[in-house]
C-alpha cells in the first residue's frame, strides 16, 4: 500500500514477527514522547515498555504496521477492533500512531492513517488525550482530510482522564 504526499513516497506495511524489535524500540520513543502529556513512569529496567506488543501476532483483532518515508523507517501504527468507550465490536481503533520528528510536518502521518483507515473499510475511532494538543490538531487535519468535511471529536471521559473521540466511516473503493 503506497500513498504520495508532499514529496515523501510513504508506504505501510504489515509488521512481521521477525520486526517486533524494531516495533520495541519505536514504542520506547512513541511513550518518551507520550510522557509529556501523560503520567508514565521508566522501569528498573529503563524501558517504558509495551505489555500488550506480543499480542499483535497472535490475535487476529490486531494488526501491526511499520511505515517508511521515502525508504527510512519513519514510525508505526498499531489497529485493534473494539471501542475503548462504547464497546462496539465492530469499530476500528487506532490504538497507537507513532512518526519520527524527522517525518512530522511532511504530510507522512496524513497519508499513513489514510492508507490505513482504505485498507480496513467499516467504522472507525480515534482517541486523543485532551492533554495531547499537538495530536488532536493532527487527527484534527487528518480525520477531516479523510472524511472530506470538518471533523468534530466528542468530548468523553473514562478512568477519570478527557479524551476527544473522533469517529467516522471508511468506505470500500
Amino acid at each position: 500500500m503506497t500513498t504520495s504526499l508532499q514529496a515523501s513516497h510513504v508506504v505501510v506495511t504489515p509488521a512481521v514477527p521477525e520486526e517486533k524489535a524494531i516495533l520495541a524500540n519505536l514504542l520506547e520513543l512513541y511513550v518518551h514522547d507520550f510522557s509529556a502529556f501523560h503520567d508514565v513512569e521508566v522501569g528498573a529496567d529503563g524501558r517504558f515498555g509495551y505489555e500488550s506488543l506480543p499480542l499483535y501476532w497472535t490475535n487476529a483483532d490486531r494488526h501491526p504496521f511499520l511505515i517508511h518515508a521515502d525508504g527510512k523507517l519513519a514510525g508505526f501504527v498499531l489497529l485493534k477492533k473494539g471501542s475503548e468507550f462504547s464497546g462496539d465490536a465492530a469499530v476500528w481503533d487506532v490504538a497507537e500512531f507513532f512518526i519520527l520528528r524527522a517525518h512530522r510536518r511532511r504530510g507522512v502521518g496524513c497519508a499513513a492513517a489514510h492508507a490505513v483507515w482504505r485498507r480496513f473499510p467499516g467504522r472507525w475511532e480515534v482517541r486523543v488525550m485532551e492533554t495531547n494538543q499537538p495530536a488532536l490538531a493532527f487527527w484534527q487535519r487528518t480525520v477531516s482530510e479523510f472524511v472530506g468535511a470538518i471533523a468534530r471529536p466528542k468530548a468523553l471521559e473514562k478512568t477519570g482522564q478527557s479524551w476527544y473521540v473522533f469517529s467516522f466511516d471508511s468506505v470500500p473503493n
